[in-house]
């Protein structure tokens, strides 16, 4: 079996979970080739395993001339009516307004480049991770090779994450997509009921459910201290807003200010970190508040295993794979009830699930870590669950399975 998957960038710091489930699927001996959108920088290039995957990938973008010319031609020759009805189909299809029909004659372009890339490496499968320009030139390059296969026997699916893409269903023309689509694999019970939402009921038994899942031996089991000291809370993931460190330095301040040893460490970069780091110094928290900055994936276990709690205040989430990754090292969890968390954190069970938003929920949530024996009973629950639901070695069967029914694997 031969499969494209295409991501708009990547290798990236953020996608370690797309680079697992690749390698799942080779374990199964699925031959995947995987494509960029764009060239990933080499900031998003932390592991050695990145570095790797970078110099086996395939960039779109910047596209040589030459080659631009040779796919296309290649395309007209295959097929011109194929050709036209597929360039026809893809501006049509887009969001009203000249800036849309731009981008879609753009993705067209790109299209019948990774078409005309998988026609050479004898590929009929095209997977995209996102339903974002990664979705839209997949949906193209297998819209072409549908029209220009005598058999037709092209196919294509993608993965559906969200949030994003659900506040603004539109802007992605997720409707088109999970109706176009040979099957959509999404990450949670939630996710695939937003699609069930914005397609129509003939497309619904095409849409499966395969969590993202992990190493369970990377992410190895930790101790939990009963030594006397703060409590030790550790985020780890972007600093952007929408994840909330902002409010969980806000429940900092009101432990602290209530007389409870704590200390936070903020792993990770994004553009909250100023307002954050001008927070942490208003409300004189500097003894209390560490920030680290980025780190490389494979770092990620150490900062797991030095912590007592780990606290993700999100206030949207698809189905957080650090979550899963903190709770294999037997770390209790604090998060919030909002999108697909609640398919991998019982609030009471492996960790506690609040409103989001509320950082008096949370420093509630974070007091009732303080007691070693709770959090080692929480922390032992949420192994158990990774291991049972979100082990990476269930993924590779599981999407093999599902690629196994479509025409041209």
């Amino acid at each position: 079996m031969k499969v494209a998957y295409v991501v708009s960038r990547y290798p990236h710091i953020s996608h370690t979970f797309i680079r697992r489930e690749v390698e799942a699927l080779r374990d199964e001996g699925v031959e995947v080739h995987t494509f960029t959108v764009r060239r990933s920088e080499e900031e998003d290039r932390f592991s050695a395993a990145d570095r790797e995957a970078a110099a086996t990938t395939t960039p779109i973008l910047p596209v040589p001339l030459l080659t631009l010319l040779r796919s296309h031609v290649t395309a007209i020759r295959r097929s011109p009516t194929a050709y036209v009805r597929t360039l026809v189909t893809t501006v049509r299809g887009a969001p009203t307004g000249i800036h849309s029909s731009t981008w879609a004659f753009f993705y067209f372009l790109e299209g019948i480049v990774l078409w005309w890339h998988c026609d050479q490496r004898g590929i009929r499968h095209v997977h995209a991770h996102f339903a974002n320009v990664g979705c839209d030139v997949a949906r193209v390059a297998a819209r072409f090779g549908r029209g220009s296969d005598p058999d037709g026997r092209w196919s294509w699916s993608f993965t559906m994450h969200g949030y994003t893409e659900f506040s603004d269903v539109s802007r992605y023309d997720l409707p088109g997509k999970a109706n176009d689509a040979d099957a959509v694999v999404a990450i949670s019970d939630f996710a695939r009921s937003q699609l069930v939402i914005s397609s129509d009921p003939p497309t619904w038994p095409r849409l499966h459910i395969v969590h993202c899942g992990i190493d369970v031996n990377e992410f190895s089991p930790t101790t939990p201290s009963d030594e006397p000291g703060p409590l030790r809370v550790l985020f780890l993931g972007r600093l952007v807003f929408e994840k909330g460190p902002v409010v969980l330095v806000e429940a900092v301040r009101l432990l602290r200010d209530s007389g409870m040893a704590i200390h936070l460490t903020l792993v990770g970069e994004g553009p909250a970190r100023a307002d954050i780091a001008r927070l942490v110094v208003e409300a004189g928290l500097e003894a209390n508040v560490t920030m680290v900055g980025a780190v490389p994936p494979d770092e990620a276990p150490s900062h797991y295993h030095q912590a007592d709690v780990f606290c993700l205040p999100s206030f949207a989430e698809g189905l957080p794979v650090v979550l899963m990754e903190a709770m294999s090292c037997c770390l209790p969890v604090v998060t919030t009830y909002v999108n697909g968390i609640p398919e991998l954190v019982t609030d009471g069970v492996e960790g506690r699930t609040v409103t989001p938003g509320r950082s008096d929920r949370i420093a509630d949530a974070l007091r009732d870590m303080s007691l070693p024996e709770r959090r080692r009973e929480m922390g032992v629950a949420g192994r158990k669950k990774v291991e049972r639901e979100f082990d990476i070695t269930m993924v590779g069967p599981e999407l093999v399975a599902i690629f196994r029914t479509l025409p041209g694997t």
